[in-house]
């Protein structure tokens, strides 16, 4: 692991104390920085039902709407089905007919006294997770739908952002997006060692500028809160050689601390590295799927309201503060060199038909 991480001293920046993170903030920014899967976790950090709404408005599911009431119902009698049936576990029937599938969030985010109940909630959410992304594909696939038009959809989810992150306490310095031309999605392609069908995560991308990097907190609390759900970050597409996340619970009073899970062991916080930046070039990149919600005139024919009309987007955040968004910009790190290395990969590989080896530095004239 690279040791040139911002380390945060105990003196919190004043941005990071309005927004005051919680446990559930910490869990979702370790998630991010070390590019995790909730399915690995053992509890959830729900502490209210208003907790919970949040969360849910994130995948835009209102739990007072009827419609989306039944759409959560359906996903949680799918997962407890598979729970008892593939599991062999048995549900209590209490836990198996609850009224407010809510309260799932909270029993697994309760790890005191009797923990079957939780363990059970913890499972349960985590199919809801899985069944839930199944048939959003699935819904994607059939729905009439351009993929020029999903990103619009998911541009329009993020418009007014800044100024909403600016309102509620971060120090932003800018915030801008930009969408890969066909020719760089070609070059994409071709300098990847896998398939010319390799899944591009970055076709949609923002990048947040704050103004220190003690500032990083704050947007990353920010973004969990109010951008995109903490579940639906892409495990391992994430990098980050810039804010280490075992310094995060500092974030947090000492006896809060206790309740955090512990952080994957051996991440190598250089192994999503892009192969063509810099040596010295430091960011936090963080890979989501963005819910939209599919327009009703692109629903497929026989489409059921209890099977949802929401898909994904994936979107790639780039996080940096100014100082270092400035070094990332001058020598080895500068876009020009990055091209050139990654235009001489496809070069050769084109025209000598093998993956060659990348230059240690800037590309020949």
């Amino acid at each position: 692991m690279r040791q040139d991480f911002l380390q945060l001293d105990t003196s919190v920046h004043q941005a990071v104390q309005r927004l005051e993170p919680d446990v559930g903030d910490i869990e979702a920014m370790r998630l991010m920085l070390t590019g995790g899967s909730v399915i690995d976790w053992h509890k959830a950090a729900f502490a209210t039902l208003e907790d919970v709404d949040r969360h849910l408005a994130l995948h835009l599911l209102d739990p007072h709407r009827p419609e989306h009431r039944r759409r959560l119902d359906v996903v949680f009698a799918e997962a407890a089905t598979y729970v008892e049936t593939y599991l062999g576990l048995r549900i209590p029937r209490d836990l198996r007919e609850i009224s407010d599938v809510r309260e799932v969030f909270l029993i697994a985010s309760d790890t005191r006294g009797f923990r079957r109940r939780q363990v059970l909630c913890c499972t349960i959410l985590k199919l809801m997770h899985v069944m839930q992304h199944l048939e959003a594909a699935d819904l994607r696939l059939r729905a009439s739908i351009s993929e020029t038009r999903l990103l619009e959809l998911a541009q329009a989810r993020v418009a007014g952002a800044a100024d909403r992150m600016r309102a509620e306490g971060v120090n932003l310095a800018a915030m801008y997006g930009s969408k890969k031309t066909r020719m760089s999605v070609v070059s994409k392609l071709l300098s990847k060692r896998e398939d010319v069908a390799t899944r591009i995560f970055d076709k949609l991308r923002y990048r947040v500028v704050v103004e220190t990097q003690q500032d990083l907190p704050s947007a990353l609390t920010w973004m969990v809160r109010h951008l995109f759900p903490c579940n639906q970050v892409v495990p391992g597409q994430c990098h980050n050689n810039l804010l280490d996340p075992t310094t995060l619970d500092q974030l947090l009073p000492e006896p809060l601390r206790v309740d955090l899970q512990a952080l994957p062991p051996g991440h190598d916080a250089d192994a999503n590295r892009n192969a063509f930046s810099g040596r010295s070039f430091q960011m936090i990149n963080i890979v989501v799927d963005l819910p939209v919600r599919v327009p009703d005139d692109a629903l497929p024919v026989g489409w059921n309201p209890d099977d949802g009309d929401v898909v994904y987007v994936t979107m790639e955040l780039q996080v940096v503060d100014a100082e270092t968004a400035r070094n990332n910009e001058s020598g080895e790190n500068a876009h020009a060199w990055y091209k050139r290395r990654q235009h001489e990969v496809v070069r050769q590989r084109l025209t000598r038909g093998a993956y060659v080896a990348l230059p240690d530095g800037p590309a020949e004239e």
